[in-house]
């Protein structure tokens, strides 16, 4: 069965949440393997001159105030991705400082502007991300004849990424606007199948990091891939040693020795104590 966002068309329902430190390369392409229909980067400035590594096609995340640099951004990019994604949601710090994320909700004129830019800059579709707040659902009603879906947190800015979901309010949201919805807050193998009755798509976040076999459990996929598949392609890409021990650490979840892998991935030094750390733990 094939599902929509716009033109693009989706093997299934269960996409990568956009998140800044987990979703690297490697990471992203072990989660398409295992049956993810969509893999989202974390967030990335326009004005940005990192380069992008985008071998997963994936969707771009990005986030900014104002719509400086977008169109050439989008030029440089658009045959790489599948979607781009303008950043509504996120609550840290650095947005509060920078005035955007979730910060932004107020400033609807800019908004507007910046979706309207992504949308005349490509054909691929273009979506937002919100967060819970007073403007949230005038904001998607704004936003809906620019955009081809809508991603929704059910947190506020306050909450973060604790305490409950306001699962009531993102079903509002989703009454109020006829493009797709996306569901975002505490998806997992237990409750996607369930939240799907209600929303179109749904994000899954925190219960893929360092477990991106979620996603061929929740699609059925014979596809499973461990850290040694993790580290195998972060040397082909070469991925600098902190992020490789980052995520070795998420891996680590739900290992019977989990705290002694933990304590030892923290003393090593170098690559070649991470490889022998792997081929000693099964």
């Amino acid at each position: 069965m094939e599902y929509k966002i716009g033109n693009l068309k989706l093997k299934n329902r269960f996409l990568l949440a956009p998140m800044l430190e987990p979703n690297d390369i490697v990471f992203r392409l072990l989660c398409k393997k295992t049956g993810c229909g969509l893999t989202y980067t974390g967030m990335f400035s326009p004005l940005s001159k990192q380069k992008l590594i985008l071998d997963d096609k994936p969707a771009i995340q990005l986030f900014g105030n104002s719509e400086k640099g977008i169109e050439s951004f989008i030029k440089k990019y658009d045959s790489e991705v599948r979607l781009w994604d303008f950043n509504l949601g996120c609550p840290s710090k650095l947005s509060r400082k920078l005035g955007h994320g979730a910060f932004m909700h107020k400033d609807f004129e800019t908004i507007v502007k910046i979706v309207k830019t992504m949308k005349r800059s490509t054909k691929k579709p273009v979506t937002i991300k919100l967060r819970k707040s007073p403007q949230a659902i005038e904001l998607a009603k704004l936003c809906e004849p620019y955009v081809d879906a809508i991603g929704i947190h059910a947190r506020t800015i306050e909450q973060g990424y604790s305490g409950e979901p306001d699962y009531d309010f993102a079903l509002k949201l989703k009454k109020f606007v006829k493009v797709p919805v996306i569901y975002s807050g505490d998806v997992n193998e237990k409750n996607a199948k369930k939240i799907l009755k209600d929303f179109d798509f749904v994000f899954v976040g925190r219960d893929a990091i360092g477990n991106p076999n979620i996603f061929s459990e929740l699609t059925g996929t014979k596809s499973k891939v461990s850290f040694r598949d993790y580290l195998k392609l972060a040397k082909k890409y070469k991925l600098f040693f902190r992020q490789i021990k980052f995520q070795g650490m998420n891996f680590t979840k739900g290992m019977d020795n989990a705290k002694g892998v933990r304590r030892e991935l923290i003393n090593a030094k170098t690559l070649e104590d991470v490889e022998e750390l792997v081929k000693t733990n099964k």
